[in-house]
């Protein structure tokens, strides 16, 4: 099997990586932090982002292989990349919702916020990395964006 170029490597896998696990990592915090404080039941909140996470992945799995084929874009097999976002949006999205199998509301929104911190922290990292973004300016746009999402569960759940 050949060995695959930086750039290959990047678009194919990198690339698709990271946009799922900013999609699984943001858009899941909404739902899971309003049925939390909605109910006070932290494992509603668990049952709610699971649910939000595997259905973020499959849909953006199938966003992903249904875009192009790679064929005019160049960057491969579109079921190679659908399968990495897929992966990486559930990934994203279970990670914050794990901490609400802890039955104590307020112990598993600290959990979950650590997490979601280091979530979005990995993320900025990843995008300095592999595509030389600064690092200062990728870590306020993924906080900023996080915390515009985790403002709206908040309005949404009633707080």
């Amino acid at each position: 099997m050949p060995r695959q170029s930086p750039a290959t490597f990047l678009l194919q896998i990198v690339q698709p990586g990271v946009l799922g696990l900013i999609d699984g990592s943001v858009s899941t915090l909404a739902p899971l932090l309003s049925t939390v404080l909605l109910t006070g039941v932290p494992f509603d909140a668990f049952r709610v982002g699971a649910a939000t996470a595997v259905g973020a992945g499959i849909s953006m799995a199938m966003s992903e292989a249904l875009s192009d084929d790679g064929k005019i874009t160049g960057r491969g097999s579109a079921w190679k990349r659908g399968l990495v976002v897929g992966a990486m949006t559930a990934i994203g999205g279970l990670g914050h919702t794990l901490p609400f199998l802890i039955p104590v509301e307020r112990t598993a929104l600290i959990v979950a916020g650590v997490v979601i911190a280091c979530e979005l922290a990995a993320i900025a990292i990843i995008r300095h990395r592999f595509f030389k973004t600064n690092l200062w300016a990728s870590i306020a746009q993924v906080f900023l964006g996080g915390a515009l999402v985790v403002l709206a569960g908040v309005l949404f759940g009633g707080v």
